[in-house]
């Protein structure tokens, strides 16, 4: 399957996570949800890996990509500890798109640190997304 397939999907299980969220926040404090969520992925994760045999690969990780993993775990965490917060206090069409901005931040951040070029796309591109977040929310 090619790498477009599997962004659109992570797309869709992304829309799914919000509805599905925002109806399980009914009466479940944020933080128990979320973790709960995290419980679940783990599983999930580590089922994959045990079953696809990827497990014994894990002695062959470097010490920087243990480093960045794991601070991609904490901003994750808490990338997911304010969206379920979010969810919870506000609507779920008015939270999204804000969340979904973060696009903006990677076009930004991608071009600091990992040296990725903008083009007149990108930067169309991100005004585009700034833009409809805004039609969105006010």
């Amino acid at each position: 399957m090619p790498w477009w397939a599997f962004a659109l999907l992570s797309a869709l299980f992304a829309a799914l996570t919000t509805i599905f969220a925002k109806i399980g926040l009914e009466n479940v404090r944020s933080n128990l949800a979320t973790a709960i969520r995290t419980i679940v992925i783990l599983l999930i994760a580590w089922g994959i890996v045990f079953t696809t045999g990827e497990a014994k690969n894990i002695g062959t990780i470097g010490s920087r990509a243990w480093l960045m993993l794991i601070l991609s775990a904490v901003a994750t965490g808490l990338s997911w500890l304010c969206y379920f917060r979010a969810l919870q206090i506000g609507k779920a069409s008015f939270v999204a798109p804000i969340d979904k901005s973060s696009t903006v931040m990677i076009l930004v951040l991608s071009v600091l640190f990992l040296g990725e070029p903008l083009s007149w796309k990108s930067v169309l591109g991100t005004a585009l997304i700034v833009g409809g977040t805004l039609v969105f929310i006010l």
